[in-house]
């Protein structure tokens, strides 16, 4: 199944809370947020890495804190979830469910229900449908842990009971926004591809107001 999405899509103000607002897609996340006049609180570890997040409210904290977390969801309409966790060969990953697990309690503590969290292409049923370099030599090699983890974290969020997204972008690029994407559940046939980090962040603040893809997981690319 397909859906096109462009820029400027379901711009209803809102309060929402951005995970991950300092990666490449996550800044992305809360800088297209702040220009819809949406109201953007991130939570982050480091506040020298967001200097640049003006505009934003800025939390410090442990993201696998629930305490933390509570206190960053007070009031807030959405989460946002842009997590990351670099490529691990060796050592098992933990952190993306550890810290979903601990957003998934902090969330209904707090009555907050949706949720719209990005994984990846290789998460659950999304497994080989990256193209032979990335399901034969990257995948194996560098991010069979980190993609252990990601699946962790996506039973999480289906078990949740809360109003989730799971969004997984297929290989992120830095290249300028294109204005629509391909959002995909039937991924017979289809092998690799890519999407800018523009165009991911576009598509999931649209999903904060809308339901086409409610308790689903598109696969979203050029």
């Amino acid at each position: 199944m397909n859906n096109l999405t462009g820029n400027g899509a379901n711009n209803a103000q809102s309060k929402i809370l951005v995970l991950g607002g300092t990666g490449g897609t996550g800044r992305l996340i809360v800088s297209q947020a702040l220009e819809r006049g949406q109201q953007v609180t991130a939570l982050v570890r480091s506040p020298e890495k967001a200097s640049d997040l003006k505009g934003a409210k800025l939390i410090v904290g442990d993201v696998r804190d629930e305490k933390v977390l509570r206190e960053a969801l007070k009031d807030q309409d959405a989460v946002v979830s842009a997590l990351g966790t670099p490529a691990s060969p060796f050592r098992e990953v933990t952190f993306l469910s550890t810290a979903t697990r601990a957003l998934v309690g902090a969330m209904k503590a707090e009555n907050v229900s949706r949720l719209v969290c990005i994984t990846g292409m290789g998460a659950g049923d999304s497994a080989g449908h990256g193209g032979f370099l990335f399901d034969n030599v990257i995948f194996p090699l560098l991010l069979k842990k980190v993609y252990a983890d990601k699946n962790r974290q996506e039973t999480i969020v289906r078990d949740s009971g809360l109003d989730w997204i799971l969004i997984r972008p297929t290989v992120l690029n830095d290249k300028p926004w294109h204005g629509s994407v391909r959002a995909l559940t039937d991924l017979s046939g289809f092998h690799g591809g890519g999407i800018s980090r523009a165009d991911v962040a576009t598509f999931v603040l649209d999903q904060l107001h809308a339901n086409a893809w409610l308790h689903r997981s598109p696969l979203i690319t050029w």
